[in-house]
């Protein structure tokens, strides 16, 4: 495990086990947490495109998993830690697809999370089913949830309404995939991470459930969007990632976040 600070941002980003890093943090010590765990896809071939090639999608070693049960087992042991290491009043999201998010949200509800919202990220742009045997995939589905039944949750809802310009923000999400300039590519120009989140959607997540100064804890960093967008909006943020490659890519980019302006722990 190696550590990471960047003092100026409030932010801390470990190298190492999700799991095993979260063990060492203190107990009712994080304000929220943002989860995009690996999803599991199960992926059997290739996916070629009709007019020739190949589609590039998430064939990396950290998404496999030999059975459902090892599966339910890495979810149930990640999903604990985080819960102990939240505070009463802090809440979790956890986003996943079809191939995940139920078996992600029984397990929620028998460690003793109460579930407030899901939420589906359509998106507007999303890759075509290029077999043709099934319907486009283009959501992505976000569970909300609280300590328990009896927490004292953070919401802003003003603040959702007014991102959506003056109306009730809905559970449906209608934002683009990760692109342009802001998303990360390899000098070959293949992407970096198969799956990076835009900063729109983590702006949602981090506005609605949490205040400036709290802290928020990312396990799964990736390319580090939650610390990206928490040290923009004056959040602390914890991020841990396996990957090396993702680890440096993270603190390259979180460099770029106004270092000239020391965090001040609002």
């Amino acid at each position: 495990m190696t550590r990471y600070d960047l003092p100026e941002l409030g932010g801390v980003v470990y190298h190492g086990d999700a799991i095993e890093v979260m063990a060492q943090l203190p107990e009712a010590s994080v304000d929220l947490v943002f989860a995009d765990p690996p999803y599991n896809l199960q992926l059997r071939q290739r996916l070629k495109r009709p007019e020739g090639g190949y589609y590039e999608g998430v064939d990396e070693d950290w998404d496999r998993f030999e059975s459902f049960e090892a599966y339910d087992a890495f979810t149930e042991r990640w999903l604990s830690e985080a819960r102990r290491v939240m505070k009463p009043e802090a809440t979790i999201w956890v986003m996943g697809t079809y191939h995940n998010i139920f078996r992600v949200g029984k397990i929620m509800q028998d460690l003793g999370f109460w579930i407030l919202n899901d939420v589906i990220w359509h998106k507007l742009n999303p890759p075509p089913h290029f077999r043709g045997v099934r319907f486009q995939h283009a959501t992505e589905t976000l569970i909300w949830a609280a300590y328990d039944s009896r927490a004292r949750y953070t919401f802003d809802y003003h603040r959702m309404k007014a991102i959506n310009g003056g109306k009730q923000m809905q559970n449906v999400w209608r934002l683009p995939i990760c692109q342009g300039s802001e998303r990360l590519r390899l000098p070959d120009g293949r992407r970096l991470h198969p799956t990076q989140k835009p900063e729109a959607l983590l702006e949602r997540v981090v506005l609605a459930s949490s205040r400036p100064g709290d802290c928020v804890l990312d396990p799964f960093f990736g390319t580090g969007t939650t610390g990206v967008v928490a040290a923009r909006h004056k959040r602390r943020f914890i991020g841990i990632e396996r990957e090396l490659i993702y680890v440096e890519a993270a603190l390259r980019r979180l460099q770029q976040i106004h270092p000239e302006l020391p965090f001040d722990g609002v």
